[in-house]
């Protein structure tokens, strides 16, 4: 698992036994660390406050919307935690279907202590990299709109292997300025080598690489 000591995770617990989520409470209590207990979707969905790293544990029955059919929709929404579903009515069915979408562990009730942990701490670990990957994307994404029209030009020009002769005549500039405009992409993004570089632009959506 990842040092997160500069984080503290939350644990969600969504169950509608008020004893079942005191327990896990506890438990995970008894291990440092710190969770929220909600009812229903609805209840998690009304808290506002953020979760900065963590996991769901999540019944997959519930009053009103399913655990599951919520945490289909969930997974695909940008800064999904990790979710670990817990039933007392589990079948093989909606335990394949739970893993198929992407959960991380399904334990049935009443949970081994042990299990729980280690499946919590595991969603922890996992959600630790998802956020540090998203943040290095996201500083790529600033460091490249640092770069100027020309310099965005001649960075997607140089990553295909073009020669600085090949490049200025398609932008319409000199050798010079080609240079120039590599070495200000080069410092701007802090690669160190075009395939560095290539590395960079290919770690950021399309979508999200601005073209002016």
């Amino acid at each position: 698992m990842p040092d997160t000591s500069a984080y503290r995770p939350t644990i969600i617990v969504i169950d509608d036994d008020e004893s079942i989520r005191e327990a896990i409470g506890d438990l995970l209590d008894s291990v440092d660390l710190e969770s929220r207990g909600f009812a229903t979707i609805q209840d998690f969905q009304s808290d506002t406050r953020p979760v900065h790293l963590g996991c769901i544990v999540l019944d997959v029955r519930l009053p009103g919307r399913s655990g599951l059919d919520f945490y289909e929709q969930y997974v695909r929404s940008p800064g999904a935690m990790p979710v670990i579903f817990i039933s007392a009515h589990a079948d093989v069915s909606t335990s394949v279907r739970a893993m198929k979408t992407g959960a991380i562990e399904f334990l049935t009730k009443p949970v081994r202590h042990q299990e729980l942990i280690e499946a919590v701490q595991g969603a922890i670990a996992i959600d630790f990299e998802r956020r540090r990957a998203q943040a290095e994307v996201e500083a790529l994404k600033a460091a490249f709109e640092t770069l100027t029209i020309q310099e965005r030009r001649v960075a997607r020009l140089a990553v295909t292997g073009q020669l600085n002769k090949q490049i200025a005549g398609e932008v319409g500039i000199s050798e010079a300025t080609v240079k120039h405009h590599r070495s200000n992409v080069m410092q701007k993004m802090g690669a160190r080598t075009l395939i560095e570089l290539l590395r960079m632009l290919d770690r950021i959506p399309p979508t999200d690489l601005p073209t002016a």
